[in-house]
């Protein structure tokens, strides 16, 4: 089988005016970051108002992840016959209008379905717009990936704010699902032109049929490791920090936020500064940098559980996170052997199971020893990227 050769699919019209293919992209992944934190933001209303308790609400969540699951070996494979920006020019809008589908549900089984719904469309739309930001690297020719995933933190914090103030105005979650897909359907179809062009690619009928449950080549597994890690501590994070200032911090009812919102700054400005580091000292100093802060932060909780030390640890957390998932996609984006959408398609596949083990891991531990042990736990993932990068021939030194 011949290699594939990421670089070549790029139409030349496409490279003159790179500032703008860049600030598409970006714009593209804060449509996405802004679709997705508008729904995590009004999660406890819905609950409310389908008289959901807590056993059925988490039964239900499950519907989202089931459906990116479900989706990751068909996503690669689409868009790499398809090209990223087709893939996008249906899955984007589409995952928006499923918004407005869980603000319509009525019952638990609606929401389900709408999640799921969710799902699939989420990692379409996941998959093609990473494949962008890899072929934008190509034609910078340098490392940006994680100003791109600075933008969908970005959007993460504006959706908890429009959520904060609708929530404030009370606002039903449906009409708020109806403005934010306004703002998504323009800002996403006034930069889909200037996406990055790739060639269709009709099936060669003397090239291989791949499965679509495959052996992953090792080099992708090893990335996705790391992912897994990554992403384990980012959903214990994203699930559990509030709860952790909560029952173990002790802080203030007031302050309890404190901890989600320092690690969710610090995220945000890692990823718009993380480039400029890649540059400097190379991706594996970077993400073995990285996990050490991960251990640190989370360590450092665990063993000084108070208010301002806690503070700084989920900062350096933060921290460590931050570079974690956009230096794995670079370096994806860098493996000739496997066509860029099916490799980031292997990567997230594994990366994506540590954001869903990570928090029930968390629950389980806490419920045998205690919370804080739970977090001593997810900390060892950050010793494992820090020894497990050295290993890895596809990230720069």
């Amino acid at each position: 089988m011949t290699s594939y050769t990421p670089t070549s699919s790029l139409s030349k019209e496409s490279v003159p005016n790179k500032r703008r293919i860049r600030i598409a992209v970006i714009l593209v992944y804060f449509s996405m970051g802004l679709t997705v934190s508008s729904w995590a933001s009004r999660i406890p209303d819905i609950k409310t108002a389908l008289h959901l308790n807590d056993a059925m609400l988490g039964t239900i969540l499950f519907a989202l992840p089931a459906g990116q699951i479900l989706m990751m070996p068909f996503s690669g494979k689409l868009v790499t016959r398809f090209g990223s920006h087709r893939v996008l020019f249906f899955s984007l809008p589409v995952y928006a209008i499923c918004l407005i589908l869980i603000g319509l549900a009525q019952a638990g089984w609606q929401l389900a379905i709408a999640l799921f719904l969710f799902g699939i469309f989420g990692n379409m739309s996941n998959i093609s717009v990473n494949t962008q930001g890899v072929a934008t690297e190509k034609i910078y020719q340098r490392t940006i990936m994680s100003s791109f995933h600075g933008g969908w933190s970005l959007a993460g914090f504006t959706g908890a704010l429009i959520g904060f103030a609708m929530i404030n105005l009370h606002v039903r979650p449906i009409w708020h699902f109806v403005i934010v897909v306004m703002v998504v359907w323009p800002l996403f179809w006034t930069n889909h032109p200037f996406l990055v062009r790739s060639k269709r690619q009709d099936k060669n009928p003397d090239e291989p049929k791949r499965k679509i449950f495959n052996r992953p080549d090792s080099m992708l597994l090893q990335l996705g490791i790391i992912g897994f890690c990554s992403m384990a501590s980012e959903g214990a994070m994203f699930d559990w920090s509030g709860i952790y200032f909560k029952d173990v911090v002790h802080a203030p009812h007031s302050l309890v936020v404190l901890g989600y919102t320092s690690f969710m700054i610090m995220m945000a400005t890692g990823r718009f500064v993380a480039d400029h580091i890649v540059s400097k000292i190379g991706q594996k100093r970077l993400l073995q940098i990285g996990g050490t802060m991960i251990s640190t932060g989370l360590f450092t909780a665990v063993f000084s559980p108070y208010l301002i030390t806690s503070t700084l640890a989920f900062m350096l957390v933060g921290l460590g996170v931050s570079s974690m998932v956009p230096t794995v996609y670079s370096a994806v984006g860098r493996h000739s052997k496997v066509p860029t959408g099916i490799a980031l398609a292997t990567v997230s596949s594994v990366s994506f199971l540590g954001f869903l083990i990570g928090p029930p891991l968390i629950g389980y531990i806490s419920q045998a020893a205690g919370l804080r042990y739970s977090f001593a736990v997810i900390g060892v993932f950050g010793l494992g990227i820090a020894l497990l990068v050295s290993r890895v021939k596809a990230l720069q030194g």
